[in-house]
């Protein structure tokens, strides 16, 4: 059996594709690579996903030679406001070449960029829908804005121009706010932005009761930098957060999802932190209004009630008048009764007085001579207790005289007895004295010193 070469067969397959593709044809595809070279040339590889599976159904090569490429790179960015990047779908123009040694591929002469706009309008409305449909769209915006926002969580690149002017604008604000905030790094921008972004939240969402607003900020960039701010996954995890959400992510022209789900969207960082400035500012001026209102109330009430009591003071006036005039009346009336009374009075009392006088006078008087008969009996019952007192007593007193002469010492020593005195004291006992003592021996009459010599025991 004979066959072709190789080339053969590259040259009949280029050829049959030269004659069924004669003409150029618009192809959708989604760009999964592009790579632009420094002569200018942009290779790229187009593939196509099923809607259900999200796998690749088909692939293929595709350039865009310099010459046209210069022309239909500009042309794109102004018409959809990005750049030609990896993940856009597009519609192109291209004719089908084939190369015996570089095979199948797509050469492209043109771009339709509305259909471009036309995909992500639709995906972004397919967000959108999935969001309200899920019933979490309003959660986030829902959500009570804080009076005075003054702690803040900060998601955002820290080399990013965008942060610099946030935290220069809020920590120079001219009112003298003072603001406490904290930077949560994330990639703001690119494929890795999504998940990058999520991961920072739930790093926030541990510090809840901590921070009063989440603030989002980035400074600007293309459309297709933007894109990851339409991503279902971000959008769910800011429309749940439990804390209110500031988006200020740089949109000039679109708005993205995230800004809708967002509790504030501004267009810039520096717009989100006036507009934390502006809370402050409003809440200062609603309390000074507050105390103006309070302060003119009450002048109006003491203007009212002045002239209220002045009204007053003059009807009272003649009702106290008239008050005071019958009271004084009535006053006069009493008093000439009283007067009158008081004169009845003391005139019974004067009798009463004399007749009580007269009764205390004999009373006084038969009650001295009562007290004095009384005094005259104890007087004379006290001269009897007294005179059998004396003679009692006088007769034990003449007992004592006799019992005393008996008991006299110089009676006894008359007796024959003798009294031994030493150093003054009488000698009772023999142990008393020592031996050369001298000892006084009294006796009725005269008395003798005497030494002594020996001692019998």
């Amino acid at each position: 059996m004979k066959g072709i070469s190789l080339y053969q067969l590259n040259n009949q397959v280029k050829s049959h594709l030269s004659n069924a593709f004669s003409d150029e044809i618009w192809v959708i595809a989604e760009i999964s690579e592009l790579r632009q070279t420094q002569p200018g040339h942009c290779y790229l590889e187009l593939i196509e996903k099923d809607e259900n599976t999200d796998q690749i159904t088909a692939k293929a090569r595709a350039t865009i030679w310099a010459y046209t490429y210069r022309m239909l790179k500009p042309y794109f960015k102004t018409s959809t406001g990005q750049a030609l990047s990896s993940g856009i779908k597009v519609l192109v123009k291209v004719t089908v070449e084939f190369q015996e040694i570089y095979g199948y591929s797509l050469n492209i002469k043109d771009i339709d960029p509305t259909y471009t706009l036309g995909d992500m309008a639709r995906r972004k409305k397919e967000t959108i829908d999935k969001l309200k449909a899920e019933g979490i769209f309003d959660m986030n915006r829902d959500l009570l804005f804080p009076e005075i926002p003054k702690t803040i969580a900060l998601i955002s690149s820290p080399t990013a121009a965008g942060y610099e002017d946030f935290v220069n604008q809020l920590d120079n604000n001219p009112q003298g706010y003072k603001f406490h905030h904290k930077l949560f790094p994330a990639i703001m921008q690119g494929n890795q932005a999504e998940n990058s972004i999520i991961e920072t939240l739930e790093k926030i969402y541990a510090y809840e009761d901590v921070f009063d607003v989440v603030v989002i900020i980035r400074g600007g960039g293309s459309t297709s930098d933007l894109n990851c701010f339409d991503n279902l996954g971000l959008a769910q995890n800011i429309a749940q957060f439990p804390i209110p959400v500031i988006s200020g992510i740089g949109h000039e022209r679109d708005e993205s999802i995230v800004d809708m789900v967002a509790n504030v969207k501004v267009k810039t960082p520096t717009a989100a932190a006036e507009y934390l400035i502006d809370c402050f500012e409003e809440c200062e001026t609603y309390h000074e209004n507050l105390q103006d209102n309070f302060l003119s109330g009450i002048q109006n009430i003491l203007l009212e009630s002045s002239d209220r009591l002045q009204q007053l003071s003059q009807k009272f006036a003649p009702q106290v008048r008239q008050i005071l005039a019958s009271k004084n009346n009535q006053l006069n009336m009493a008093r000439q009764s009283i007067i009158a009374s008081g004169k009845g009075l003391l005139r019974n009392s004067k009798h009463q007085l004399q007749a009580f006088g007269f009764d205390l006078k004999l009373g006084i008087k038969h009650q001295i001579n009562m007290e004095q008969m009384s005094l005259n009996q104890f007087v004379l019952k006290q001269g009897n207790v007294s005179k059998r007192f004396f003679n009692k007593h006088k007769h034990q007193l003449e007992l004592f005289e006799q019992k005393a002469k008996y008991v006299n010492p110089e009676n006894i020593l008359k007796k024959g007895y003798s009294l031994t005195l030493s150093k003054g004291k009488i000698v009772k006992d023999i142990r008393e004295l020592e031996v050369n003592d001298i000892i006084e021996t009294k006796f009725a009459k005269g008395s003798i010193e005497s030494q002594v010599k020996n001692i019998k025991k």
